[in-house]
């Protein structure tokens, strides 16, 4: 094997920032992008037994191919990419749980006797689904305003005083600690559907409710990739302008 790649060092976080197209390749070879996106690619091959050499080909050929119409998130302002997570990713969140806890709950008394997994399903739901409103919440409350606060006194050319937390990377650790919390949590989900595979027996609600967990993850993905892989990172380079030593 030739491994003697220059992007062999790079996280695979990067890589989805600076390209989304790339994040299908990661899926594919079962990669974490979003949540352990600062593992590099020597790390991920060796950690999942796959050829560098083979990665980084397909990764080469989608960064190569002309027509890309993956929208540059990493150009956006630091403001406007965090209201866009708001407006998205949180209100998308907000308005599939109650129907997915809805729809798992009649699950379970139709076909958990047939089907005990499903009860095991609800409770990862379930869990994810109060996390994610408290982890949301204090995004909005807390680490959202302070971003756009230093955004703000950017522009104006202005000092800000201190946050409360101490620094940004405080909030920040605590929400990609969740994130990783949040993400093992659908990992289990995918692997006890099956990566979301109805059995023969299931009834239309039975494959609807599998469909929307697997659009769940992948929006949850893409969601924690925003935030761990761009805003967070960003947020911190900004807030050392103020409080450089």
């Amino acid at each position: 094997m030739e491994t003697l790649h220059k992007n062999m060092s790079k996280p695979i976080g990067e890589f989805v920032a600076d390209d989304f197209r790339t994040a299908a390749v990661f899926s594919n070879y079962g990669i974490d992008f979003c949540c352990k996106g600062h593992r590099t690619v020597e790390e991920v091959c060796n950690k999942n037994g796959v050829n560098p050499d083979e990665l980084l080909s397909k990764l080469d050929a989608i960064l190569e191919s002309k027509g890309n119409n993956a929208i540059d998130y990493k150009s956006w302002p630091l403001d406007l990419l965090a209201d866009y997570i708001e407006k998205t990713h949180h209100r998308y969140v907000e308005e599939k749980i109650p129907v997915l806890r809805q729809f798992l709950d009649k699950l379970c008394k139709v076909h958990g006797g047939n089907h005990p997994e499903l009860f095991k399903i609800n409770e990862l739901f379930t869990g994810c689904a109060g996390k994610l409103a408290a982890h949301m919440k204090k995004e909005e409350l807390i680490l959202f305003p302070f971003i756009k606060k230093m955004v703000k006194a950017t522009l104006d050319g202005q000092a800000i005083e201190a946050p409360h937390f101490g620094t940004v990377e405080n909030p920040i650790a605590m929400m990609m600690e969740e994130h990783e919390n949040e993400g093992e949590r659908f990992r289990k989900i995918a692997l006890i559907t099956n990566n979301y595979t109805p059995p023969a027996d299931a009834c239309n609600t039975y494959k609807v409710t599998y469909a929307m967990l697997d659009e769940f993850e992948k929006d949850l993905h893409l969601h924690i990739h925003l935030e761990n892989n761009i805003l967070f990172p960003e947020a911190a380079k900004l807030e050392q302008r103020f409080f450089q030593e």
